[in-house]
């Protein structure tokens, strides 16, 4: 197949060109895309150098399969018709087309079967991937949906760095040296100072004081889980390099055990239990150097998931399951994911995947 990435030099760009190789794609022929300033620079894959071509309009797609784009939004909408115009299906990972009606929003785990709607006779042949903080959550949520319906959700997320781009962790890192050597410290990508602090605000509030990314949380899972489940959430950046955590509340039809949640989740695809509470202070099991997208959770002596050590891995962790106090039909839970892979390049593969499947 040839496959082509736009925002090649970005960092899910970067990951997109691990994970293939990693999963042994199917590429016959590869092109990368990006803006004037990364034209021209080099990068290698599975033993072979690749230039970057600068994106612009005509017919750069012209003989693409498959168009990974993780340029932002602005670039999405404005090239979508000269990516799909010869047949390419694009798989955008911004928040372009996610709320477009005739887009399916996919994570394969859950509706995979959704990908049709753009592959049919007269389809967009755009497929849109959700948002990083929606697919670790719904992903776990799916398990507990084949259980009982889900009526109402409520989440806080504690978001990385990385969830603004990679000039974002490199401004974190910066400002951890500069405050520790009594600089002054400056931000650019954050609305403050992110080393040693908080900041309740991911994107742009709205007129209801909600954010865009808060309602993305709520408006995405209704489309991607086909339900009318109610979703309010609180997301938060947090000074941790990689890697997004949440604390999710969810209230079901029916009353179901923490027991029975547990079990749902361990057999769940895409995830992995880490919940054993008795464990506090023993040492962590450590990813294996030979393929860092895999973590073996059998042997884990963790309590509980922690974005420090699960950084780099495909699957979504979850662990302090526990029956909610305040509600007799309540389950809340403790899930972390990697949010530049499963987040964003790893679902778009898995999409690509399911599409050749298809």
């Amino acid at each position: 197949m040839t496959i082509a990435i736009v925002g090649a030099s970005g960092a899910v760009g970067q990951e997109l060109l691990t994970i293939l190789a990693q999963r042994q794609f199917p590429i016959t022929q590869l092109r990368l895309f990006g803006s004037a300033r990364s034209a021209g620079t080099t990068y290698t894959f599975c033993g072979k150098e690749y230039t970057v071509e600068e994106l612009c309009h005509g017919d750069l797609f012209k003989g693409v399969d498959i168009a990974f784009v993780s340029a932002g939004g602005s670039v999405s909408k404005e090239y979508a018709e000269d990516i799909t115009r010869y047949g390419a299906i694009m798989i955008d990972n911004s928040s372009a087309f996610r709320m477009d009606e005739h887009v399916p929003l996919v994570v394969p785990e859950l509706n995979a079967d959704d990908i049709a709607q753009a592959l049919q006779e007269g389809g967009k042949r755009i497929i849109a991937n959700p948002n990083c903080t929606t697919i670790i959550m719904a992903v776990c949520l799916k398990a507990i949906e084949e259980l009982s319906h889900i009526k109402r959700v409520h989440v806080s997320s504690y978001q990385s760095a990385s969830g603004a781009g990679a000039s974002a962790m490199a401004e974190l890192e910066e400002q951890y040296r500069q405050a520790i050597n009594g600089e002054e410290v400056k931000h650019q990508k954050f609305a403050y100072q992110l080393a040693y602090n908080l900041i309740p605000q991911i994107d742009v509030f709205g007129d209801d004081d909600y954010t865009k990314e808060e309602l993305k949380m709520y408006h995405e899972t209704r489309k991607i889980m086909h339900s009318d489940i109610a979703v309010s959430a609180t997301c938060v950046r947090v000074p941790s390099l990689r890697a997004h955590s949440e604390a999710v509340w969810v209230e079901t039809t029916e009353p179901l055990t923490p027991e029975q949640v547990r079990n749902a989740l361990a057999n769940a695809e895409g995830v992995q239990v880490i919940d054993n509470p008795a464990n506090l202070g023993k040492p962590f099991l450590e990813i294996s150097e030979e393929d860092n997208s895999k973590f073996n959770i059998q042997h884990s002596k963790f309590p509980y998931p922690m974005p420090l050590y699960l950084s780099g891995t495909d699957d979504v962790y979850v662990g302090r399951i526990r029956k909610d106090l305040a509600n007799e039909n309540g389950i809340t839970f403790w899930c972390v994911g990697d949010q530049i892979r499963k987040g964003a390049a790893l679902n778009a593969v898995q999409i690509a995947e399911k599409i050749i499947k298809h």
